[in-house]
């Protein structure tokens, strides 16, 4: 038995035997900075997206299956200004591992900026700060000539204000890649573990979830598609909106619906690619927008846009969402390659 062939079987195993649990999941967890991608190409898409084939390290977060060789001594920094003055920032590395492997080492913060602290009387007691760290190790190889298995193992440290925490996590995903047909598919597992540190007494879960996508060039355009299907631990997804939407007491009115539960569980996305240096990207998160539903959101709330372009040795992603009205969030990408700034 060759080794890409025992690569895939144990993946697929993992997965099967992680299938039954992970459906179980209630999907009330915390660590949820998890789920907001640093990569600019999959926020332009939705937020969501494990299957879109690009030179980008930053795409390997959203699936360990999508690092590669062909990522060969890639730098990804990336920047995000998020809700509230929350500002996140990133960096990773990879390296390839033979000629069907690869390698990658990241780190990813998280901070959420100064807050006014109180006891529980109510009096004052000065700011603090609060902060997220995820620092990840992927591994990912080759599986046949269409299949590529990854896996991603990564620590997790909370501190807000003097309460520390800390967890360990696992992602596993799995790749199909067509060249000719220029069709991808993706089946990707993510924060299975738990927590090693609590803050206090309370033990947090880790957002578990497993994601589905496929990405498919447009025949004869210069147009690519994406769907993702995302939270598919639990079907039921609730969301709740104001019966008057002019009066911000109203009653809140439960949708629950096959229809709404459906489109919140997928995320679109559609790319223009004019040459292979270059993408701009749209994508909408319907659940994105429901979820803003009882605050003021905007015209543009669950759309995303985004560009990329590859500029000799450098590449350049940005992209821009705004969930509701006054909360805009921006995140920028760049890449390098050490082999071809050597050159």
């Amino acid at each position: 038995m060759t080794v890409n062939r025992l690569t895939t079987y144990i993946l697929l195993f993992i997965i099967a035997l992680l299938a039954p649990a992970v459906a179980a999941q209630d999907g009330t967890k915390a660590y949820n900075f998890l789920n907001v991608t640093p990569s600019a190409h999959a926020y332009a898409l939705g937020g969501c997206n494990v299957s879109v084939i690009d030179d980008d390290i930053n795409l390997t977060t959203q699936n360990p299956a999508l690092l590669g060789p062909e990522n060969d001594r890639q730098i990804g920094l990336n920047y995000m200004r998020y809700l509230g003055g929350s500002n996140f920032a990133g960096a990773r590395f990879a390296h390839k591992s033979g000629e069907h492997g690869a390698w990658s080492a990241g780190i990813q913060y998280f901070g959420y900026g100064s807050m006014e602290g109180y006891d529980i009387t109510g009096v004052k007691t000065g700011s603090f700060s609060a902060s997220d760290i995820a620092v990840g190790f992927t591994y990912s190889h080759d599986i046949s000539e269409f299949f590529r298995g990854g896996i991603t193992a990564k620590y997790l440290y909370s501190k807000y204000e003097d309460y520390t925490a800390g967890a360990l996590g696992v992602d596993i995903g799995v790749n199909y890649y067509d060249p000719v047909y220029d069709i991808s598919a993706s089946l990707v597992v993510t924060n299975l573990g738990g927590q090693i540190k609590k803050f206090a007494d309370h033990r947090d879960k880790l957002p578990v979830d497993v994601l589905l996508g496929v990405t498919k060039h447009i025949n004869g355009t210069p147009f690519r598609a994406s769907l993702t299907a995302h939270h598919l631990t639990k079907w039921y997804l609730p969301y709740y909106v104001p019966a008057d939407k002019n009066n911000a007491e109203s009653v809140l009115i439960k949708k629950n619906g096959f229809g709404s539960n459906l489109m919140r569980h997928l995320v679109l996305g559609l790319e223009f690619l004019p040459n292979k240096n270059t993408y701009i990207a749209l994508g909408y998160n319907y659940k994105t927008r429901t979820d803003m539903s009882s605050y003021q959101r905007s015209f543009l709330s669950g759309f995303s846009v985004g560009a990329g372009i590859k500029v000799k040795a450098f590449g350049f992603g940005v992209a821009f969402a705004q969930p509701h009205t006054g909360a805009t969030t921006l995140m920028l990408n760049v890449t390098t390659n050490l082999r071809e700034i050597m050159r």
